[in-house]
């Protein structure tokens, strides 16, 4: 949400990527969430079970590794409160535990 603060009160216009600084691949993606999570994590997410829920974008935007960079963001002045993806997977996962489950009795 940080960065489309950013680009909402910033003179930037055109593309610009909303990712990580640090692109990681399907399969690190699955053991750093199973790390943070502290669950084991067999595998990835298979390929046919991407494209079953995102239809061609699994693709294109998932499979294909595009290491998509947020270069307009960092030339601009941005500043990633949680660069990397386990910083950021922690920080998610923490702010939900504060959180009462909408499930509880």
């Amino acid at each position: 949400m940080s960065a489309l603060r950013f680009l909402i009160t910033s003179d930037l216009s055109g593309r610009v990527n909303l990712t990580g600084p640090e692109p990681v691949t399907n399969a690190e993606f699955t053991k750093t969430l199973g790390s943070v999570l502290a669950r084991p994590t067999l595998a990835a997410v298979p390929g046919f079970a991407l494209k079953l829920v995102v239809g061609d974008f699994a693709e294109e935007g998932v499979l294909a590794g595009q290491q998509a960079l947020p270069r307009v963001l960092t030339r601009a002045g941005f500043d990633f409160a949680h660069p990397s993806l386990r910083r950021a997977l922690e920080a998610i996962t923490a702010s939900a535990t504060d959180q009462p489950s909408r499930w509880a009795v």
